[in-house]
């Protein structure tokens, strides 16, 4: 690795590579040695960088935390436009991409992990699924503002379900993610009742 290149970098090419290890090798392959042998690093550069493996970890989910707010003011805009259905659907879809759900795993997977993202986040749930609720139930508040759902949904109730629903699909590593169909499916059904009563 030659000197002198930017610290920014170096961190980003550890968490791609991270996440290339936790695609290939789950979270039972994700080890500092896997991560800078993918990155093409010596082991030492990670170190120099974070305190241990676990800030280092900690650090990539909230990297992945940070890109939600893109796909939350994604979200945001297209309130008022489309179908409610459709947004959510399209939403869960690029929420849930492989990375995303193995970071998921990797959090439930390690105790310190938790532990260390848990001291400036003491909320409870799991990051990244409690950050994608808190997107959706705020979509969805504005939806109901709009009154292209009932007056009385519960945002924040709805969006728990349909990130659950939504995690729940796309969690089995051993199968073909589900398509816009199938996600569509689960989120017209969690939905249909608020739909239909705006109307009444």
């Amino acid at each position: 690795m030659p000197t002198g290149v930017a610290l920014r970098d170096v961190r980003q090419q550890l968490f791609d590579a991270a996440e290339r290890v936790l695609l290939q090798d789950g979270a039972n392959g994700l080890t500092s040695r896997a991560v800078t042998t993918e990155a093409g690093v010596a082991k030492g550069v990670l170190h120099r960088h974070f305190e241990d493996f676990d800030a280092f970890l900690a650090d990539l989910v909230r990297d992945r935390v940070t890109r939600l707010e893109g796909q939350a003011a994604t979200l945001r805009d297209s309130a008022g436009t489309g179908d409610v259905a459709g947004n959510l659907t399209g939403a869960l879809v690029d929420l849930f991409d492989p990375v995303a759900v193995g970071i998921v795993g990797l959090v439930i997977f390690r105790d310190e992990l938790r532990a260390r993202l848990r001291q400036d986040r003491p909320a409870p749930g799991i990051p990244v699924l409690t950050d994608a609720a808190t997107m959706v139930a705020g979509y969805l508040g504005e939806e109901r503002e709009m009154g292209r759902i009932a007056v009385d949904a519960d945002a924040d109730a709805l969006a728990l379900s349909l990130v659950g629903a939504g995690h729940l699909l796309f969690a089995d590593r051993g199968r073909t993610a589900p398509g816009p169909e199938e996600v569509g499916r689960v989120v017209n059904a969690v939905l249909a009742d608020v739909i239909q009563r705006r109307l009444l």
